[in-house]
Parts: C-alpha cells; sequence; structure tokens
C-alpha cells in the first residue's frame, strides 16, 4: 500500500541496546534479528535503525566515516541482508537512519578537503576565513558547546561543526555534495531498505553571508541556560529557506521506490511545528516529520492542543509523526512523573495519548516495558554532551541504557559480557520475560492497544477537532467517514468529574479508570476515556 506510513507506528531501535550476540556488550544485527518476533508482536508497522553505518563511534554511530557499509561492531552487510528480509517476511518496513549534516573528521571526503583550498573536494565542507583579529567568522555555537567552528592551519580556515568538532559540516550549497548523499540514499533502497529518518533535517543548510545569529529572546525570571547553544535563536546556522528545494530531490528518489518513506527529525526551539508543516506539505518533500515539541517536561492539554492545532493550520495536506520519547530525551516515564501517582497508569496513558493523536506515531524501544530514565553516575557517562554539562545536564546515556529481556540477575539477557552501559535495578525490574507472563503488564497493555486501535482506523486517518476543557483535561474527537470516537485525558493525579451530554455508550474498555453514569463522566488519576459517538454529537462541561 502506498501510504502505509500515513497514520503507520514506527519501533525505534538503538542498536547498542538492543540485543548483543557476541558478549562483547555492544547490541548488533544480528541481535536485533533474535528480537524481531518481539517486535513484530506489538503490532508495529515499521522498524527505525538508529545508525548502523561505520563510524569512529565518538558520537555514538552520528559521525559516519563510511556511509555504505555497516560499522563491523554491529555486523556486517550480510547480517543487515537477513535481518531486512525476516523483518519483510514478518510483514515490518525498515528504515534507517541517514545523518547526512555533517560526517566523520575520518571520512575521506573531509580528509581531502581540509588538505587545500583548490582540492577536488575543497568545498564539499563549509569552511571560513577567520576575521583580523583571527576569531571564528561570526558567532554560532555547537550543539555539544563552544563554538562551532574548529580551526584547521592547513588551510588557514575554520571549518562548521554544529555538534562535535570531529563531525564536520556538508556544504550542501555545493551541487555535488548533494548529488553525493542522494547517491548514499540510493545505494541503500536498491539494497532493500524501505526509507529513511533523516537526522537533523533542517540543519542542512547555513546561511551562506554567515551572517551571525541574534540572541534569544526569553523571559527574565527563566534560569540561565546550561548550554550557552540555548542562548541564540539560530536564524541563520539551520533552516534555511535553500533546505526545501534539496528535500524535494530527496522525495523524487524516493517516489522512484514504491513505499518508500522518510520522517524528517526538526531540531528548532523557535518554529519547529512551522517547519515540520513546511518539509511535508505539497506531496513533494518528505512523508512526515517530527520535532522535539512532545519530547520534553511540558504534559498540559494547552500543550498538546496548541501544537496539533498549530500543525495543521500550517498545512492541511502535511502529515507529522508524534514521539514521546526517543533516544535524545530521558524517557517520558521519568520526564512527567510529577503528573502521575502510578508509573504504570501513566506510561498506559501515554500510549493510548500518543496512539490517539492525528498523524504517525514513533515508539522508542523500551517504552513497551515502561522503562523510566536510567540514573547514572559520572563515572558510567559515555555522552559528550552528558560528559561536558554534568551534572545540570546529565546527557542521553539515561535513555539509551540496554533492553532487559530475561528475568533474574543484571543484565538480564541483553548480553553474556559487560554491557556498555549498566542495567539497573529499577529497569531489570521491568523485564520483558516477566511482563510477558503477565497479562496485566505495560507489555501486554501495549499489544493490546495498537490492536485496539487497528480496530479503529478513525484514529489512524480520521480528523481531529479539539473541544474546549479547563485544564487538565484535554478532549478531542476523531473524526471518520463512517465513525467518531470521543477521547478525553485527564493529565493529572487527582480525579476529576465532567458532565457529558450527546454520549450514551460505555467507555471502550481499553480506557482506564474511566465511568460515565447518567451524564457524568468521572476519571481517576492519569484516567482516559475512548467513546464511539453514533452521531458524532458530544458536549463537554
Amino acid at each position: 500500500m502506498a501510504d502505509w506510513w500515513r497514520g503507520g507506528v514506527i519501533y525505534q531501535v538503538y542498536p547498542r541496546s538492543f540485543q548483543d550476540s557476541n558478549g562483547d556488550g555492544v547490541g548488533d544485527l544480528p541481535g536485533i534479528l533474535r528480537r524481531l518476533d518481539h517486535i513484530a508482536g506489538l503490532g508495529v508497522d515499521c522498524i527505525w535503525l538508529s545508525p548502523i553505518t561505520q563510524s569512529p563511534q565518538e558520537d555514538m554511530g552520528y559521525d559516519v566515516s563510511n556511509y555504505i557499509d555497516v560499522d563491523p561492531l554491529f555486523g556486517t552487510m550480510e547480517d543487515f541482508d537477513s535481518l531486512i528480509e525476516r523483518a519483510h517476511a514478518l510483514g515490518l518496513k525498515v528504515i534507517m537512519d541517514q545523518v547526512v549534516s555533517h560526517t566523520s573528521d575520518q571520512h575521506p571526503w573531509f580528509r581531502e578537503s581540509r588538505l587545500s583550498r583548490d582540492n577536488a573536494r575543497a568545498d564539499w565542507y563549509v569552511w571560513a576565513d577567520p576575521l583580523p583579529d583571527g576569531s571564528p567568522p561570526n558567532n554560532w555555537p555547537a550543539v555539544f558547546g563552544g563554538r562551532a567552528w574548529e580551526w584547521n592551519p592547513t588551510r588557514g580556515q575554520y571549518y562548521l561543526h554544529n555538534f562535535l568538532a570531529s563531525q564536520p559540516d556538508l556544504n550542501f550549497h555545493n551541487a555535488e555534495v548533494q548529488d553525493a548523499v542522494l547517491d548514499i540514499m540510493r545505494f541503500w533502497l536498491e539494497r532493500g531498505i524501505d526509507g529513511f529518518r533523516l537526522d537533523t533535517v533542517n540543519y542542512y543548510f547555513h546561511d551562506k553571508k554567515l551572517r551571525s545569529n541574534p540572541p534569544n529572546k526569553r523571559d527574565e525570571h527563566l534560569p540561565y541556560a546550561v548550554n550557552p547553544y540555548d542562548m541564540q535563536e539560530h536564524k541563520y546556522s539551520k533552516s534555511q529557506p535553500e533546505n526545501v528545494a534539496f528535500l524535494q530531490r530527496v522525495r523524487a528518489l524516493l517516489d522512484q521506490f514504491p513505499g518508500a518513506t522518510s520522517v524528517g527529525e526538526v531540531g528548532d526551539s523557535h518554529k519547529a511545528v512551522e517547519l515540520m508543516a513546511e518539509y511535508t506539505s505539497g506531496g513533494d518533500k518528505l512523508h512526515m516529520c517530527y520535532s522535539f515539541e512532545f519530547l520534553g517536561p511540558q504534559f498540559t492539554a494547552k500543550h498538546f492542543r496548541t501544537r496539533i492545532e498549530q500543525f495543521f493550520k500550517h498545512s492541511t495536506d502535511g502529515w507529522p509523526c508524534w514521539s514521546f520519547s526517543n533516544h535524545d530525551v530521558p524517557r517520558h516515564i521519568t520526564r512527567w512523573a510529577p503528573h502521575s501517582l502510578d508509573p504504570a497508569a501513566l506510561g498506559r496513558q501515554a500510549a493510548a495519548l500518543l496512539l490517539s493523536l492525528k498523524g504517525s506515531v514513533c515508539l522508542y524501544q523500551g517504552e513497551e516495558l515502561g522503562l523510566p530514565e536510567t540514573d547514572l553516575i559520572f563515572e558510567e557517562l559515555t555522552d559528550p554532551r552528558g560528559i561536558r554539562f554534568w551534572p545540570e545536564d546529565k546527557g542521553r546515556d539515561g535513555c539509551r541504557t540496554p533492553m532487559p529481556w530475561d528475568d533474574g540477575e543484571t543484565p538480564n539477557g541483553f548480553t553474556t559480557g559487560t554491557p556498555w552501559l549498566p542495567v539497573k535495578p529499577p529497569q531489570s525490574a521491568l523485564n520483558a520475560a516477566l511482563q510477558n507472563a503477565d497479562a496485566n503488564s505495560t507489555l501486554a497493555f501495549y499489544r493490546a492497544i495498537l490492536a485496539w486501535r487497528r480496530s479503529h482506523p478513525v484514529l489512524s486517518d480520521g480528523d481531529i477537532d479539539f473541544l474546549k476543557t479547563p485544564e487538565p483535561i484535554l478532549a478531542f474527537r476523531r473524526t471518520g467517514p463512517d465513525a467518531t470516537m470521543l477521547c478525553v485525558f485527564n493529565l493529572s493525579p487527582e480525579p476529576h468529574q465532567l458532565t457529558l451530554t450527546g454520549a450514551n455508550a460505555a467507555p471502550e474498555s481499553i480506557s482506564q479508570h474511566a465511568s460515565l453514569d447518567n451524564g457524568a463522566l468521572t476519571l481517576g488519576p492519569n484516567g482516559y476515556a475512548f467513546i464511539a459517538l453514533p452521531d458524532g454529537k458530544v458536549k463537554l462541561g
């Protein structure tokens, strides 16, 4: 089906932490192959593989030194082929990370580019002369701290790196760079991949004039920024208008491969939803985009409502992909804990909310187990961001710890060796084996709600309209040609009651802490109700 992705559910696999097959403590492709039945058994549509290509691993694979081969840490190209074949046999699509805004400084392209100002790839990266006093050309900072410019004495110039100094940015203003990137994508599409998750998709182009960014407008009462990167509005260092034309080239390539799809990661604190809409509108750019709007601490009805309304206001034909957790942020069970009494109830509510929003969905490995963020000490960190900004920012390792598969002692079947990050007791206690044996577990719930969602297509492709409700109640209708579903969520640890007019059916069995009696809808802590509306009419008060 051409539009399998529209309203589909994508399961993100972080290969380092999914399953190790050879005892070196790092997950790999044969390990993922071993656990494919677990993923297929959830009822998802697609797997997203975080980076598996060759890399020095200074940013855990997001620093690529060879785009067209598997890193030996994860296996071989034959392992990749076997994984694709088995996933397809199970009815699963597979997309993979494409990290093309930058490369590793060990990539042959950069090794050539840095040698002189006139070699064949001299203009493949973003080079700039110093100012008269020797300082960098502008004030752009790097996401991981410090300036975004690194001095190269051989060329007598600075090169741009939006992330680590070992991750130089490609120059997408150069048509040869665009062609090379598209050739890489074609290689993997011809190998059998079903599409791509495009890392930092709004970072591809920079302002040609290299103008300095203005300061970030922020309220005086807010605390100081832990990272100076957050003190700027990144008006010129990313999210440039030239990006749209390149995304059209990406879509033209994908359209040559039936069913292939794309998910763009938009990282922007000022206009993320607007860029999501722009990059997916018109049917000639990306299929889907996600941002960090639902990956932060905000857990209010207003926040969810306004961001979704904003997206569809900016684009009537674009398509979002929503997620609550991934490899870059603390897990939502921990982030939103202040809004709950029971982590398991919060986990079920979060899944129910995510799976009833208009758009596609991305689930992060371990979410189906209700895993919280892992509490690590400094000596256990591997993430360069966490190491630099500890302890105010503990980095991303806490959400990247290995999956606990088996019952018993850590590392719970993830590896026979020493895991690259530890499995701690709170995660160990939520292992998959124990939950498989429990019909009331979080894992059982994920399987149930994904099956229930499939039986109600209106939740995948129906329209969405929000009802006026006070905090902490979020309410909306999903409406299609043949069905309307009312979705009501109590985003708090206290019970709430509402008057419901026009709905006579009892809440669907998948609902939680919900009852309807003579028009009074009662929702307990983190309660939610799904109610079928035969005529689509309802009034909440």
